[in-house]
């Protein structure tokens, strides 16, 4: 299925001064797909080796960093000549650091190699790293989840994404019943999520959510908690992690949704859990949205060191773990987790599209769900979980700071007033450069 992740390998594999490409993401994103389409769509041959499963190959890079050495010893592994210039895509990277090491002398070799490393959980390798790390000498790229706009184009409604586009930039709202068919498919979205697996088990059961199959999500959520004990330093560690990846959805449920240790585990304390919770966001499988002490540019100068908040990887993993079916998700259903899974939503479409992940909450009277820098101005935004308007958070914001514009999220169709911009939950990802 279509990934806009193709358009930045293209530019890598274009670039003047490309270096070896490290690919993070959660595991199933579907990394080695996508790099393994790529490399096939454009290249007449190219090599591909798996360190988890090629024990064999990982031996070649302990023994040596030197690019040469590693190509000689890849032809003997695999009986097979290398051509200079062919790519190498090398999958589950993580399971071999000295792998990692050797791409710094692979970007610095005259030979101008292609290599493109991918592993799940290479987050948590990077932030552990015990050798010599290539700084500088290598370019770190996140696969997600698919985001709502590629949902429509596996889906097949280019038309709809385009016309979606197009109200968004006019700011003028659509028909309403393509509006309500735009609510319909971003419901379902909302039930099926991003993972490519659960994407593609909506689409062969003829975008019916009565069919989907649940058992994807929850495969994932006990592959995920079996990475959480292989890749760990300790068995504590990886119960403490375990704990703070269940606990989520309930923390998002409260009427306070920022994150506490003590929530985790009766007494708990940042001591002894924020180096687990570090290892979640450096694994891709949470989401941090950083605390603002003030609404000022440059955002990340008024980050707090503390009020953060903490969202999953995967908007159908958080629906599946809150127990939701299809009808709690709707405007009229009302239930402790519904807004939780749309503000995870928001939150996703923000991340995939590289905007920051902050939010304002100075007192009871005024808390800001996301606030970003545009280019210009600093702009908060408003997550409704249906179709009313009522916003006094917004409105004290505005009074107090005069934003150039306000944006508020919610089902209602695209429009403006008093300078503040309704955008639909489906068109989020137009808000993303």
């Amino acid at each position: 299925m279509f990934r806009n992740f193709i358009e930045e390998l293209k530019a890598w594999d274009n670039s003047r001064e490309r270096k070896p490409l490290l690919l993070t993401g959660v595991r199933q994103v579907g990394k080695t797909y996508i790099v393994n389409k790529y490399l096939k769509d454009t290249y007449n041959d190219y090599i591909y080796v798996n360190l988890e499963k090629q024990e064999d190959v990982g031996s070649i890079f302990n023994e040596t960093t030197d690019p040469d050495r590693i190509i000689r010893g890849l032809e003997q592994l695999l009986g097979r000549a290398i051509e200079p210039g062919t790519p190498l895509f090398i999958d589950e990277i993580q399971r071999c650091e000295r792998a990692i090491t050797s791409l710094k002398y692979f970007c610095e070799d005259k030979k101008e190699f292609k290599v493109i490393g991918a592993g799940s959980l290479l987050g948590v390798k990077l932030s552990r790293f015990e050798s010599s790390f290539p700084v500088g000498k290598v370019d770190i790229r996140t696969l997600y989840p698919l985001s709502f706009d590629e949902f429509l184009i596996a889906c097949g409604e280019d038309k709809l994404l385009d016309g979606i586009r197009d109200a968004y930039d006019s700011c003028s709202a659509l028909p309403s019943g393509i509006h309500e068919k735009a609510l319909r498919i971003y419901h379902d979205y909302l039930m099926v999520g991003g993972m490519p697996e659960a994407v593609l088990n909506y689409i062969q059961n003829q975008k019916n959510t009565v069919l989907f199959n649940d058992s994807i999500h929850e495969n994932l959520r006990l592959a995920y908690l079996a990475d959480m004990t292989k890749y760990t330093k300790s068995a504590a560690e990886g119960v403490k992690i375990t704990e703070i990846y269940a606990s989520i959805p309930r923390q998002l449920a409260k009427p306070n949704p920022k994150f506490k240790y003590n929530e985790v585990r009766p007494r708990a304390n940042k001591r002894d859990f924020s180096a687990p919770l570090d290892w979640l966001i450096a694994s891709g499988l949470v989401i941090a949205v950083k605390k603002l002490d003030a609404p000022l540019s440059p955002l990340k100068g008024y980050i707090s060191e503390s009020g953060e908040k903490v969202y999953l990887s995967d908007v159908g993993l958080l629906r599946t773990m809150c127990g939701l079916k299809y009808r709690d998700l709707l405007p009229e259903a009302d239930n402790i987790y519904k807004g939780a899974v749309i503000e995870n939503y928001v939150v996703e479409e923000f991340r995939a599209k590289g905007r920051n992940l902050n939010y304002f909450k100075p007192s009871e009277s005024m808390e800001i769900d996301l606030i970003y820098d545009d280019g210009q101005d600093i702009i908060p935004v408003e997550i409704k979980s249906g179709r009313h308007k009522r916003s006094t958070s917004l409105k004290n914001f505005i009074e107090k700071y005069s934003p150039a514009y306000s944006i508020r999220i919610s089902e209602r169709n695209f429009g403006e007033i008093d300078r503040i911009r309704s955008i639909p939950l489906y068109a989020v990802w137009c808000m993303c450069p």
